[in-house]
This record gives structure tokens, C-alpha cells and sequence, in this order.
């Protein structure tokens, strides 16, 4: 597949606003599976205004940051630890957008910011990293303003896995894959907090298509190996696809059930 061959794809046509964007581009600043598509879709769910305070949580290198500075005009602080400050900096600069986008080195977990700081927070292939613990959502939610939203794409499950995954997925299945979720167990983790309400849990409907397309484009272009896009090949959908959150914050503290927790 060549970069005249992705504009007859499905995934230029189901992305329309991340299609805009120079190809790559978007393939120098990838982590995974395509992020600007994914926030994308997670836009479609997640109400955002011009002026907003908005955490990009694990924003890698700030692709997403930079999508949702120019698409919606929101404020966004780029938070991410595995890619510095410095180098996500620059990225923002060249895209012009340094007094819309502030880079952070942070890790989830200890988070230097005030509480009710922010309008939202959304994560793009990051949170299952992170926020699989019990008392995460707790943590977190403090820094969102009462009603504000929380929202998050990650790789996930159609169905909780019973024990083992199915036979044709065990070749291609590393340990952290267990961070993989549906979207009824995302919602039964977030809401029995007392701290949010869900308000989507869904699955992007073909999007084991679009993660594929996106390994085979990068494979050709970049001369990778994509061993994750046998795995898709040969699933085909019957398990694996992106799972989409969004929740808001209780609107009062006597609509939670308990106290806050501070992950350990």
C-alpha cells in the first residue's frame, strides 16, 4: 500500500478530520495503532469547547495534543513519561501551538497538578497501562471539575476472556495483553467507584479493520515487521477491536459512595 493508496481506504473516509493531516507525519509521531484516528473517534462521544482545560494523558508524542489544540481549540497539557518535555516541545513549536500546548514529564500515578484543574481528561491508547487498579479512577477524577468528562480509546476485548485466550491467539499473546478490556468490564470498573458515570462504553464498530490497515501502511512504508497484524488477520474481529470510555465526574461528594483513595 502506498500514501496515494490510503486515501481509498476505509479509514480516510471513516476519519475525515485526521485524514487532513500529512501521512508522514502521523506515522513519525505513532506509538501503535493510529492516534489521531482514535482520538477522533473518541471525540465523537466527548463534548469539547473552545477553551477548555484538557489533560492528554500519556499523550505520547503529542500527536493527540496537537489534534485536539487545532481541531477544537481547547488548552491542552501534553502529560506523558516515557517521551520528555523537551522533545514533545518541539513538535508542538513546529506545529505552532506553543500557547495552546503545555508538554509535562509525569507518571499517572503522581500527577502534578491542582485538583479540579481541568474541564477533561482523555487518554489514547495509554489507560489500560495504568489505570487498571481499583482506586485509579478514584485518583484521578479529582483532577476533572465536578460534571467534567473522562474519556479514553484503548485496544480491547468484544468479551471477557474466561481464562486462557482462544487457541488462534496464544502465538501472538505477551503479557501485557491482559490489560485488554471490554467495554462492559471498563464500565462495571469505573462505575462501581462512586466516582463517575459512565456515559459510553462501546467497541469502534470494524476497528480491528482500521488496526489493521494502519500496521499493513506503516509495515510497507516504514519496512517493519508486523507480526500484530498476522494476529488481527487471523481474529478477524472475533475478539480483538478498540474499546471507547467516557464517564463524567459526580456532580456532588454526596453522590459518591466513599472517599478517594490515592493509588499505591
Amino acid at each position: 500500500m502506498t500514501a496515494t493508496q490510503y486515501e481509498k481506504t476505509a479509514a480516510y473516509s471513516r476519519f475525515p478530520r485526521s485524514s487532513a493531516y500529512d501521512l508522514d507525519w502521523m506515522m513519525d509521531q505513532a506509538m501503535g495503532p493510529n492516534p489521531l484516528w482514535l482520538v477522533e473517534f473518541l471525540s465523537e462521544a466527548l463534548q469539547l469547547e473552545s477553551g477548555m482545560r484538557v489533560l492528554d494523558l500519556g499523550c505520547g508524542r503529542a500527536a493527540t495534543s496537537i489534534f485536539l489544540a487545532k481541531e477544537f481549540g481547547v488548552e491542552v497539557w501534553a502529560a506523558d513519561l516515557w517521551i520528555d518535555a523537551e522533545s514533545n516541545a518541539e513538535r508542538i513549536q513546529q506545529a505552532g501551538l506553543s500557547d495552546r500546548i503545555h508538554p509535562v514529564h509525569a507518571e499517572a500515578h503522581s500527577l502534578p497538578f491542582e485538583e479540579e484543574f481541568f474541564d477533561a481528561v482523555v487518554s489514547i491508547d495509554a489507560y489500560h497501562y495504568f489505570a487498571t487498579s481499583e482506586t485509579y479512577i478514584g485518583y484521578l477524577a479529582k483532577f476533572v471539575k465536578r460534571g467534567g468528562s473522562i474519556g479514553f480509546v484503548v485496544p480491547g476485548l468484544v468479551n471477557e476472556f474466561e481464562d486462557d485466550p482462544p487457541e488462534h491467539l496464544r502465538p501472538f499473546w505477551y503479557w501485557d495483553f491482559w490489560t485488554f478490556h471490554s467495554p462492559q468490564w471498563w464500565r462495571r470498573h469505573l462505575e462501581r467507584s462512586g466516582k463517575v458515570d459512565v456515559e459510553t462504553a462501546d467497541m469502534l464498530p470494524d476497528g480491528w479493520r482500521y488496526w489493521l490497515e494502519w500496521n499493513r501502511l506503516y509495515a510497507e512504508l516504514k519496512h517493519a515487521p508486523d507480526e500484530e497484524g498476522r494476529m488481527l488477520e487471523i481474529d478477524a474481529g472475533r475478539n480483538l477491536g478498540f474499546t471507547r470510555c467516557v464517564a463524567k465526574r459526580v456532580e456532588s461528594a454526596e453522590q459518591e459512595r466513599w472517599l478517594t483513595f490515592s493509588p499505591g
